[in-house]
């Protein structure tokens, strides 16, 4: 009996040890991108200070783990701070340090802390505030090398705001972030490139960019809400240009089970001219 009894307790123990391992081993991440629409006065009813709270809010009730804001500029980034209190931050504004818009990663900082981090321009100067190519503006981007506190994996994450008006901007832009992951990502960790990159899924930046990349919205197991991003704030519309977007490291070691595009809105009124969109990860 002894000898039974000893045998079940050994058995309980190892189901606990390996339970416990497994959990360690796999971690859930939520991700999320947002063009929250820059400060401009003449956008009028639907300017910063009548949305911010709503923006704020709906960040906080999705709670993603990281947060990447694109057209951030300084004061909307000490609006977005000070509402989002469990979070940090780290990226600077495309003007150099705390001018112009940022491409800014907000994360999780009771879940996350960051390695290593840094901003660069998307130009042929990218340590330079400068301005690239064909772009009508200066762009960047924005990274960071996460490590989560629970288990210690690590994942490498960009977020970028990629030119409106050109087209060799766009891609010679999305080829020094690729460029950069290479030099990088030396230990093969996950990555994460997410952010406005202003074209469309049959465009050819993004042809090119799922060579190395996976569309997250391809992989998820679940995908809900609208198929496009961007709203230009026209409630009554159809929203169909799909703008934004989270794309991940071909690698098994991450799982998409959810994808989302985020429509919520009051009174008629949506907290950005751009949609978030929404990743719960699994990291494995």
């Amino acid at each position: 009996m002894k000898h039974y009894t000893l045998l079940v307790l050994v058995l309980v123990m190892s189901f606990l040890s390996c339970k416990n391992e497994k959990q360690q081993e796999n971690q859930s991440l939520n991700v999320m991108t947002y063009n929250i629409r820059l400060d401009v006065a003449s956008d009028g009813e639907n300017a910063w200070a009548n949305r911010k709270g709503f923006l704020s809010s709906q960040v906080l009730f999705y709670s993603p783990d990281i947060l990447g804001v694109q057209e951030a500029r300084p004061n909307q980034m000490t609006d977005l701070k000070e509402a989002l209190k469990d979070y940090k931050t780290i990226g600077i504004g495309r003007d150099g340090d705390n001018k112009g818009e940022f491409s800014a990663i907000f994360y999780n900082a009771k879940k996350l802390k960051v390695e290593e981090e840094n901003t660069f321009w998307l130009s042929e100067t990218p340590s330079e505030i400068s301005m690239g190519w064909d772009a009508a503006y200066p762009r960047i981007c924005t990274y960071g090398l996460f490590t989560v506190l629970e288990n210690n994996q690590k994942i490498w994450v960009f977020n970028t705001h990629l030119d409106h008006v050109g087209k060799g901007a766009q891609l010679q832009g999305m080829q020094l972030i690729l460029k950069k992951i290479e030099t990088l990502n030396t230990d093969d960790f996950p990555v994460i490139v997410m952010g406005d990159f202003n074209v469309e899924p049959q465009s050819e930046l993004i042809a090119n960019l799922k060579q190395t990349l996976n569309d997250s919205k391809d992989k998820a197991k679940l995908v809900f809400g609208s198929n496009g991003t961007f709203n230009g704030f026209k409630f009554n519309e159809p929203v169909t240009r799909r703008i934004d977007y989270i794309m991940l490291s071909k690698s098994t070691k991450i799982e998409v089970e959810k994808y989302g595009v985020l429509s919520s809105s009051i009174d008629l009124k949506y907290p950005s001219d751009h949609f978030p969109v929404f990743v719960e990860l699994t990291l494995k």
